[in-house]
């Protein structure tokens, strides 16, 4: 992922709370088997510690390149929307000379993935993931020896995947005067498209922290 200087996070606690508002559903990217394209698959996480929490169906076709390679990428993104090349014109411009953009928050964490075949280990991970996802606690006791929860682990397997590094891009047009920037979060409020509402919220946030660009 490239990260121009007025992309970047301005520091760990902004990719980390932007995380932590709910940004828990990614995309883990297993490298290939000699000759095969990588292996990408959707799915939700729980962030704990220095580690992501995943779990996947045993005949998962990802399982065969974690074994050969356990570098893993984990990928999140958010936060986007498609901003017209008309928005993003200069004052003294005819506007269809504007160029268009992708506004979007994505963090990608580089990590070693660790199996979880061991039956309570297994169950540990989904309890841990349980208390993330369904905090109210209204479900069936995840036992290795209780249905339903029991007679279902053979069916997943666990990973833990070790965070060995985090690339944060926080994408909003930074680089450009505040004016500008004031007026795309406008338009982005105003056309209520998908997610322009929280794109819009993430560029005045930033906003907020930096000001004018200073390079």
């Amino acid at each position: 992922m490239f990260i121009q200087p007025w992309d970047a996070a301005l520091d760990e606690a902004e990719w980390q709370t932007w995380i932590g508002e709910g940004h828990d559903f990614g995309l883990l990217s297993v490298n290939g088997l000699p000759g095969h394209a990588p292996t990408t698959v959707p799915t939700h996480f729980v962030s704990d510690g220095n580690q992501l929490l995943i779990h996947l169906a045993r005949p998962n076709p990802a399982w065969e390149s974690i074994d050969y390679d356990p570098n893993v990428t984990f990928t999140v993104i958010g936060d986007y929307a498609f901003v017209p090349g008309p928005w993003r014109a200069k004052p003294d411009t005819t506007p269809t000379d504007g160029v268009p953009t992708s506004y979007y928050a994505a963090v990608q964490f580089i990590c070693q993935a660790h199996i979880v075949d061991e039956p309570e280990a297994k169950a540990e991970l989904l309890r841990r993931q349980m208390a993330h996802f369904q905090p109210d606690g209204y479900h069936a006791p995840i036992e290795v020896d209780q249905a339903p929860y029991g007679r279902m682990l053979p069916g997943i397997r666990g990973l833990t995947l070790e965070v060995t590094g985090v690339r944060a891009k926080f994408k909003y047009d930074d680089h450009k005067p505040v004016e500008h920037r004031v007026t795309v979060a406008d338009h982005l409020s105003t056309r209520e498209q998908a997610l322009d509402e929280p794109t819009a919220r993430q560029q005045r946030r930033r906003l907020d922290r930096i000001g004018p660009w200073k390079p």
